[in-house]
Formats: C-alpha cells, structure tokens, sequence
C-alpha cells in the first residue's frame, strides 16, 4: 500500500514585480520512510501549468509572465509506485514594477522658430521587465510652452515637436502616467533658445512664363521668416538661371523682397532658383525651382522696291525689312528667300539679313506685271514671316530722245 506524502510549495521572489520570472518550488514529504519519486504539477490561477521532476524530494519551474494581481498557485504530487500523490498551495503577489522617465530635446540649443523634438523614454527598473505602456505629460515653462499629453509608442517613448518656443531657458518636465504594470516616474530637462537666426523661406515667381525670346521677365524673390518670428528680412538674394542667358545675379533685399529683370534668355527651358544670403537675425534659405520656358519671338517682314513702276532696263531695288514682333525683341537672322515671276519667268534669289534687320536685292526685269515674295526664313530665337502679295510693274523701255 503506498505511503502517505505531505506537499509544500513556495514561490521567490514573493512579491515579484511586473515582468519578473518566479520560482516556484514543491517539496513532497513522506509519512515514512524513502524519497518519493516522480513528478508535480504546478496551476498558476491567470497564468501557466507547468510540470517539474522530483529530485530528492523536490522540483522547481519557472513561471514567467505574470501580471500584476494575486496568483493562487496549487502544486499537486502525482505519486509513485511507494508515495500517494498530495497537493499544496501558496499565493504569488505581482505588484507594478517601478519606472525611470528620461526626456532629451534636439536640437539644443535652439534658434528662434526652430522646431525642437523633445524625447521622453521610459524603461521599467530591473528586475522589472517589458514595455511601458499609457502616456507622458510634457510641461515645458516660458513663452510658447505648455502642457502637452503624447502616447507612448511601442518603444517606450513618447515624441511633442515645437517651434514656438521663445528665447531663453525652458524647464521640461515629463511625467509618465503609468499603467496596469508599471508605476508613474517623472524626468526632467532643460531646453534653451538662443536668439541666434530665425528660419526663413524664400519663394520665387516669374512675370510671365512662358515669355517670347527678347521680352523682358521679372523675377520676383520673396523672403519670409517661419513663425513664431516676425520681422523683416535683409540681405541678399542670388538669382541663379540656367542656360543660354542664364547666371548667377546678386540684388538686395528691400521690404523683404528682390528683383530681377531680364531679356537676355534664350530659347528653351530654364531653371531659376532664388538663395537668400541670410543676416543677423534671419537664416539663409532657398526658394523651390522654377522653370522658365521661353519661346520663338513673332516676326514681322515688310517689303518695298525702288522704283515702282520701274522703266524695263532699268535696275530695281528690292528691299525686305525683318524685325521682332512685341513683346519680342531685338534683330532677326537669317536669311529672305526673294520670289519674282510674270508667269513666264521665275527669279529667285536669298541674301541675308544684315544687322539691322534689312536684306536687298537689286534686279532688272522684263517689261510685265511682276508677283513679288519675300519670305524670312526664321532663325533659333525668332519664328518665320513673310510678304506674299506685293506687284511690281515694270513699263517699257523709254524711246531715247532724237539728235
């Protein structure tokens, strides 16, 4: 008949805190004489049942994960061939595990209307374990502070971006809330302004875009300081334009805004970025870039002959005038393709555009009514024109005088 046991069961630490592992132990006792063999079952009330091998009397497990709560903890001897089985009870107590809350700003120091990310990271006290969970209070003293209530992440911390914080020394307090398992703690920072530079933006706009090759754009560079900063700023700004046309042009700031004007761009697209200097009391900045398209200029031909009508025989001007159509400007190149027929005799002749704009030809023709043309050809800034319906008349020749 197998012999009565007795069993005992403890558990250390008791208490334990949140996230700390606990050791429970059984030790089974006959009511005789031998060692009781086998194994014991540990129930864990809201937590594991685990199963431990006697070993001179006695087995342990590890329970880990426990909340924070009362645990009844029963271990039960299954007995051996000698020993009757028998069970025992104890109670674990989990109570919260205890926190330390650090908080850091960055940047710091600060300028004026820089915006500030403050930190706040909270990690439980060993031997408490796991992650913090609930929210973290920022108080931040001085102009432009607050009170300011963030989640914790899954990480343990807690972020509260700024950028109104005025000039000076600003204490931050963090206090973290707590939750089911963790106690609250509290941290502490000192964050400071300077009054060093404010930020600044800087946006840039065109007079007209796309323009005509020779009109005139006015590029406009505005520079405003972010807030919480007010005030106006001084300096420079540096206008810098890519291609044919194009460079770097440098033009003072007044009421916060410069200009540039321009009628030198080429044909094609053109990249303009506005970077303001900075001063004393604002930052440098960059404007977003912009592009500047500018197109073929119209151009406009005019023609005339000298003289008209003109005795046959005799030498005839021709002249094509070619010039920029506003708003484009400045003088075309190229050349002018003269066509001259009476129906029976075709004339054709392309001289160039000399540098003000003009091109001649000089013929003689026959007697008959000539259709005269005159087509600019157009060049890389300015597009084709031309004069389609223009007469010449050409009489016949003139009887010389008797001797």
């Amino acid at each position: 008949m197998a012999s009565p046991t007795i069993t005992l069961v403890t558990a250390a630490p008791n208490p334990a805190v949140n996230g700390q592992s606990v050791t429970l132990t059984a030790t089974v006792i006959p009511v005789g004489a031998g060692t009781p063999t086998g194994t014991v079952t540990f129930v864990v009330s809201g937590g594991p049942t685990l199963t431990g091998t006697l070993s001179g009397g006695t087995a342990s497990v590890t329970a880990s994960g426990l909340t924070v709560g009362t645990h009844i903890v029963t271990a039960t001897y299954n007995g051996d061939a000698n020993f009757a089985s028998s069970t025992g009870t104890t109670a674990v107590v989990v109570i919260q595990a205890a926190t330390t809350t650090s908080v850091t700003s960055a940047p710091d120091p600060s300028t004026l209307g820089q915006p500030v990310t403050f930190t706040a990271t909270v990690t439980p006290v060993a031997p408490g374990a796991g992650v913090p969970s609930g929210t973290v209070t920022f108080t931040i003293s001085g102009s432009g502070g607050g009170t300011f209530t963030q989640p914790l992440s899954s990480l343990g911390t807690a972020t509260l971006s700024l950028s109104t914080l005025g000039v000076g020394a600003h204490t931050v307090v963090a206090v973290y809330s707590g939750d089911a398992g963790f106690l609250p703690s509290t941290g502490t920072d000192t964050h400071t302004v300077t009054p060093g530079p404010a930020a600044t933006t800087t946006t840039l706009m065109s007079s007209v875009n796309p323009s005509v090759f020779g009109q005139p754009v006015t590029f406009t560079a505005t520079v405003t300081p972010n807030a919480p900063a007010t005030g106006v700023p001084s300096g420079t700004v540096t206008f810098v334009i890519s291609g044919s046309g194009g460079g770097s042009f440098t033009q003072p700031l007044s009421g916060g805004t410069a200009t540039f004007t321009t009628s030198g761009l080429g044909v094609g697209s053109h990249t303009v970025t506005a970077n303001y200097s900075g001063d004393a009391n604002f930052a440098a900045s960059s404007s977003a870039t912009l592009t500047q398209v500018v197109n073929l200029a119209v151009s406009r031909t005019s023609m005339s002959s000298n003289p008209n009508p003109a005795p046959e025989g005799s030498e005839i001007d021709f002249v094509a005038f070619v010039e920029g159509f506003p708003p484009g400007d400045d003088i075309p190149t190229g050349t002018v393709a003269f066509t001259l027929t009476d129906g029976a005799t075709t004339i054709t002749a392309e001289p160039t555009v000399d540098a003000l704009g003009f091109a001649f030809l000089t013929v003689d023709l026959a007697a008959g009514e000539w259709d005269v043309s005159a087509v600019y050809s157009g060049d890389a800034n300015f597009g084709s024109s031309g004069v389609s319906q223009y007469t010449q008349i050409v009489t016949g020749a003139q009887a010389s005088a008797a001797p």
